[in-house]
């Protein structure tokens, strides 16, 4: 049975070692082939203020990562997720100032607008492919009722072991 390794390792940050990557879906033998998905979830930019030369290392870095999975693995087969955070306490501050009168995720939504604009024209000049999804932090902090918010997501990672808590954090 195929085990879902192409030859690529990667650095684990929990075990401090060098590890084979086999992707989830590839570990559950009820999976059938075409359903298997290689899940990729990365922190985004938060959308205070314009990007500068130090947010492009990570933009580039799973751009390459990105690229590598699809090609291992097929385009079809790999979800790349990197969410904008738009919760932040300078951006409430800004947009309790410059909205009082909306609700405060709307506030932060126009204060945030041409932030994540301008970050997505600095993203594309670099030729970086776009992810398959970027949902917004506000619309998935927690209380979801499908459970899909990240308090939630959080917390199944750390208790199957594939993810952990770090000085409180």
């Amino acid at each position: 049975m195929d085990d879902g390794f192409r030859g690529l390792k990667l650095w684990n940050t929990m075990t401090r070692t060098k590890e084979e990557f086999r992707p989830l879906d590839w570990r559950d033998p009820a999976k059938a082939e075409a359903d298997r998905r290689v899940r990729l979830y990365v922190c985004g930019p938060t959308v205070y203020d314009y990007a500068h030369i130090g947010n492009a290392r990570p933009v580039i870095v799973f751009d390459v990562l990105y690229r590598l999975l699809r090609h291992l693995y097929g385009e079809d087969h790999v979800t790349y997720v990197r969410n904008i955070t738009d919760v932040d306490d300078k951006i409430n501050a800004r947009a309790a100032r410059d909205y009082p009168d909306l609700p405060l995720n709307e506030a932060i939504a126009k204060v945030t607008q041409a932030t994540a604009e301008q970050y997505h024209a600095d993203v594309a000049a670099l030729g970086c492919l776009p992810p398959t999804h970027e949902p917004r932090a506000t619309e998935f902090v927690t209380g979801r009722a499908d459970g899909h918010d990240m308090v939630s997501m959080i917390r199944t990672l750390i208790d199957k072991g594939n993810a952990y808590e770090a000085d409180g954090e």
